[in-house]
C-alpha cells in the first residue's frame, strides 16, 4: 500500500509541478507526518526534491527563474520578440506562452501602438501584468489554473476547461529544446500539457527560440516540430539544424 501510495504522490508531483504537503495528505487520505516521510523516500530514489512545504520535479531545479532568463541572450530575444509581434494584426486573438521569450513579445506587441481590438490570452501571470499597459486597446486574459513556481505559471487543473473553450488565431509557444526527429520539448511536464491544450485551438502555431535551443532536447514531448507552421529564432543559429526541420524558420535581427 505504501509503494501505491508514493507513486500516486510521485505522478502528483510531476503533473503539477509543486505539491504542499497539506494538500497531498488531504487527497491521499493520510496523514501530514506519512506525506513527509514518503516524499523522503523518494527524494532518496532521485526525481523529485524536498523544498519548504512540500516537493517539486527534481527537474524544476535545472529551470532557472523568468527574472533570470532575462537577461541570458536578451538581444537575441528582444529581435525574436519584435519580428513575431510584426506577424499579429488588429482584431485577432492570441497565445502567449509564459518564459522569457514570449515577455519579449509581450514587450514588443505593447509598443505597437498601431494594434487594437486584440484579445491575448496568457498562461503567465508576469505576462499578463506587462500586457497590462496596453488596456484597453489589448483584452487580456489569464488561463486560471495552479500556480507553478519560478516561471509564474497556470498550469491544470482549472487551465484545461477555460482553453478547450477557445478558437485562437495564433499561439505563440516558447521551449527549451528544438530537435528534428526529438521534437519540441520542455522542462517541466505541467507547463508541456498547457502548450499542446492551446496547440490544439489554435489556427496557426508559432515556436519562439533562440538558437541555444536549436539541437537540444528535454524531457517533456510539447509537439513534433511539423505540428508548428514557423520557429521565429535569433543568434547563432545552427544551419544544420534548421535546414532538418520541418517548417517555415525565420532568423530575426
Amino acid at each position: 500500500m505504501s509503494e501505491a501510495r508514493r507513486r500516486q504522490l510521485s505522478q502528483l508531483v510531476a503533473s503539477r509541478g509543486f505539491v504542499r504537503v497539506t494538500d497531498a495528505a488531504d487527497e491521499l487520505g493520510v496523514s501530514e507526518v506519512t506525506v513527509r516521510g514518503d516524499l523522503s523516500a523518494l527524494e532518496k530514489r532521485g526525481g523529485i526534491v524536498r523544498v519548504h512545504g512540500g516537493a517539486m520535479p527534481s527537474t524544476a531545479i535545472r529551470e532557472s527563474s523568468l527574472e533570470a532568463s532575462l537577461d541570458r541572450d536578451a538581444a537575441a530575444k528582444r529581435a525574436i520578440g519584435r519580428d513575431a509581434a510584426a506577424m499579429v494584426s488588429s482584431g485577432e486573438s492570441l497565445f502567449v506562452d509564459a518564459g522569457s521569450t514570449c515577455m519579449a513579445l509581450a514587450e514588443a506587441l505593447v509598443e505597437r501602438r498601431d494594434l487594437s481590438d486584440l484579445v491575448v490570452v496568457t498562461s503567465g501571470l508576469t505576462i499578463a501584468l506587462a500586457l497590462e499597459q496596453a488596456l484597453p486597446r489589448f483584452t487580456v486574459i489569464v488561463t486560471g489554473g495552479t500556480l507553478r513556481p519560478l516561471q509564474h505559471s497556470l498550469v491544470n487543473p482549472f487551465a484545461a476547461p477555460m482553453i478547450g473553450s477557445l478558437r485562437l488565431d495564433t499561439a505563440f509557444i516558447g521551449c527549451n529544446g528544438i530537435h528534428p526527429t526529438d521534437g519540441v520539448t520542455n522542462l517541466n511536464l505541467p507547463d508541456a500539457e498547457i502548450k499542446r491544450l492551446v496547440m490544439g485551438v489554435s489556427r496557426r502555431n508559432v515556436l519562439l527560440a533562440d538558437a541555444t535551443k536549436l539541437g537540444r532536447t528535454d524531457l517533456a514531448v510539447i509537439a513534433p516540430v511539423a505540428d508548428f507552421d514557423t520557429l521565429v529564432t535569433a543568434g547563432e543559429a545552427d544551419t544544420a539544424v534548421i535546414d532538418a526541420l520541418p517548417l517555415d524558420v525565420r532568423l530575426a535581427a
